[in-house]
């Protein structure tokens, strides 16, 4: 048997001229192959790679900012809809179109502070030492490394403990709504608060809801989506009547959606027909990237600026800051109403 190689043909091992070697990239001779009347602009990575250049260069249209600052708290007792995700990625999304943000971690697991790129371990002033009176809001707050007008208050383990220190506490329910409006008064020019809250409705969340006068709400796009959504309105409804008059539901944000599926549709539709206009347009698709961008202390906007989750989080962040604090208000519900 000889041992030279077999004869094979070369036929699939062509190349498009200019790629894969160091040479010119002729043009004309591109041309003249299979797909030499394709644009670079219609192919997906090459979409993606110009729209992560607009927003890294900052040529997005800057947003304009409120005419006072926007308090809003992202709430959901039922876990995994993406509230931590929503919190910081709408941050960013804020923060790169010229807004100063603010994100308050209220979550003893500090997930937002990690998306946030922000240290957050034992010892570092967080939201639990702001919440007791231990530190002030100068103390506690960080820079992200990722954007100079993005801050954030951490959380840490300690936060875990919160909740049973603040029982026996004078005004429990109002020390983080003090804390803010120091910030308001230490000279930092914080056109929106985000707060994080954990998925519960204790006295964590209570406090956020008092400081706060907005609630967003994220409700993932599958089964069960609206379980629970009636008990978080009435608590609103609660605070609103006895601690917080101003306090109202502006914004529900659709999570998740994944457009294969009739599921998605069919819950998006229950979800616009229940809260009408208070449900943004914008629609957060299931993305890989959204959820790989954690794991690198990254939001997905710096991650991955052209994915369609970026673009997805830049869409409601403009949207959002159309609206006025006062626009598409949702009541809450009553027990007769409950059945949602």
């Amino acid at each position: 048997m000889s041992n030279r190689p077999a004869n094979v043909s070369r036929e699939t091992t062509s190349r498009v001229p200019g790629m894969l070697d160091s040479g010119p990239f002729d043009t004309d001779e591109f041309s003249r192959t299979p797909f030499g009347n394709i644009s670079p602009t219609e192919t997906p990575i090459a979409a993606e790679a110009q729209r992560a250049s607009q927003v890294l260069s900052g040529t997005n249209a800057h947003i304009p900012r409120p005419k006072e600052q926007r308090i809003l708290t992202i709430a959901n007792q039922k876990g995994g809809v993406g509230k931590t995700t929503t919190a910081v990625n709408l941050a960013a999304a804020l923060a790169i179109q010229g807004m100063r943000v603010l994100v308050i971690d209220l979550d003893p697991q500090g997930n937002a502070s990690t998306a946030l790129g922000i240290e957050h371990h034992s010892g570092i002033p967080s939201s639990y030492e702001l919440l007791i009176g231990e530190c002030s809001v100068s103390d506690a707050i960080q820079q992200s490394p990722h954007n100079e007008r993005l801050l954030c208050i951490p959380a840490t383990i300690d936060l875990a403990g919160a909740e049973i220190e603040l029982v026996s506490m004078v005004a429990r329910e109002g020390r983080l709504k003090a804390a803010i409006q120091e910030a308001n008064l230490a000279g930092y020019d914080i056109d929106y608060v985000m707060i994080d809250c954990p998925p519960s409705l204790g006295l964590l969340t209570v406090n956020a809801l008092v400081a706060a006068k907005e609630v967003l709400i994220p409700i993932q796009c599958e089964y069960y989506a609206l379980e629970g959504v009636g008990q978080l309105l009435r608590n609103i409804g609660l605070v609103q009547a006895h601690l917080n008059p101003e306090l109202h539901v502006s914004t529900v944000v659709l999570t998740m959606y994944d457009g294969r599926t009739k599921l998605a549709d069919q819950v998006a539709e229950e979800v616009r027909s229940h809260f009408g206009d208070a449900v943004l347009r914008s629609v957060i698709p299931r993305s890989v990237k959204v959820s790989e961008a954690p794991g690198y202390g990254m939001t997905v906007l710096d991650y991955d600026p052209g994915s369609r989750g970026a673009m997805s989080y830049l869409d409601a962040g403009r949207e959002i800051a159309s609206r006025t604090a006062r626009q598409n208000a949702v009541a809450p519900v009553s027990d007769a109403q409950s059945g949602v």
